[in-house]
């Protein structure tokens, strides 16, 4: 199956850019299925992966309006090579072990949450609706992935190093999250999107809170990775999209 070619207009390239860093995040606590901890933590990982996946195709849905070429939720989700996806790096890397997975859910979500309570505001009214709804279970995955969080880092010796190491790990992908560029300043400037920046002092104040209950410190800012949103990826997502994508490149047109 060939990849599509997606016109990318600054709406649909921000719309598309939220919607792969649910796509890929959802897709990354699927994973979990199977091997979750215990019976409670699996139902709840793939019952937040179902958040994700949801509000990604309903912006792949908007998104294939805005472009008018056709183009539905499946072809952005199937058909397109790893260089046009727009995720934030952070979203795509491993599970790792499951503190690294809460560390990594807590570091999104505690910025996710504010960033789509603010979107409630925006003037595209798609966007805004979207939002209503991304807002409440991104409430959810924050104070679940901050108790947990607080449960490993004030927990064993070995929990508290574990959930230490996930937390610096993943620390310099968290600069992307605030990063804006062009594209990023015109719809801010419509009214259409959130200026990041206005969401870092809620976002630290949230992470304080949570690892100083912890026990654990944010690690000190350094050189932080960038380029998910340009589409230069790390390996991980290339392996990523093979799992995903087999099916649609397999069996063309496949449905169930």
């Amino acid at each position: 199956m060939t990849s599509i070619r997606v016109t990318e207009t600054p709406l649909v390239t921000y719309v598309l850019r939220r919607a792969d860093d649910a796509l890929v995040l959802g897709h990354r606590l699927s994973e979990w299925c199977g091997k979750a901890p215990v019976m409670e933590e699996e139902m709840a990982l793939a019952n937040m992966g179902l958040d994700l996946i949801g509000q990604a195709r309903a912006l792949y849905t908007y998104a294939g309006e805005a472009e008018a070429q056709g183009h539905d939720e499946d072809a952005f989700a199937y058909r397109r090579d790893e260089r046009a996806y727009r995720n934030l790096l952070l979203v795509e890397q491993p599970n790792g072990d499951f503190a690294l997975t809460m560390v990594r859910q807590l570091l999104y979500a505690a910025y996710a949450d504010p960033y789509w309570r603010a979107m409630m505001g925006s003037s595209d009214p798609t966007l805004a609706a979207i939002a209503a709804k991304a807002e409440k279970e991104m409430a959810y995955h924050l104070r679940h992935s901050a108790e947990w969080v607080v449960r490993l880092g004030d927990g064993t010796e070995e929990s508290r190093r574990r959930t230490g190491r996930a937390l610096a790990q993943l620390w310099p992908f968290t600069g992307e999250l605030f990063h804006t560029d062009e594209i990023e300043r015109e719809m801010i400037m419509s009214g259409v999107a959130v200026d990041p920046a206005t969401l870092r002092d809620t976002w630290c104040r949230t992470l304080i809170e949570v690892l100083d209950r912890a026990t654990l410190k944010i690690p000190e800012d350094g050189w932080m990775q960038s380029g998910g949103r340009g589409g230069r990826h790390s390996e991980h997502l290339g392996h990523l999209l093979a799992e995903l994508q087999y099916l649609q490149r397999t069996i063309p047109g496949a449905t169930w």
